[in-house]
């Protein structure tokens, strides 16, 4: 790959600041040496389950309903339509996070 130890070094160093990798310290043949593991990125698992502050009325349900009257989904779903709309008036746009932070970086 010629990359030499200084500019690897320096890539390390980037890659942890941003805090993309761990590094643990090791032993291989006698010698003390680092580990360098990448993070697993942590995902918002419950974003799409929220439509404001309310909580998909799915989620957990016992109930034996049918979908097309259930009228806790319907409000759930009242609430996604109203998100989206008052995002449109306002001319929000939503972002990824991750990608936000790539956005930021390229200014």
């Amino acid at each position: 790959m010629n990359i030499d130890s200084r500019k690897c070094s320096r890539i390390i160093k980037k890659l942890l600041d941003k805090d993309l990798i761990v590094r643990e310290v090791g032993v291989s043949n006698g010698a003390r040496t680092y580990l360098l593991k990448a993070k697993e990125e942590v995902k918002e698992k419950y974003d799409l389950l929220l439509a404001g502050e309310l909580f998909s009325a799915c989620t957990g349900c016992t109930g034996d309903c049918q979908p097309e009257y259930c009228g806790r989904l319907s409000e759930w779903i009242g609430n996604l339509m109203q998100e989206d709309e008052s995002s449109e008036e306002t001319g929000e746009i939503k972002v990824d996070v991750k990608n936000k932070e790539e956005a930021e970086e390229g200014m």
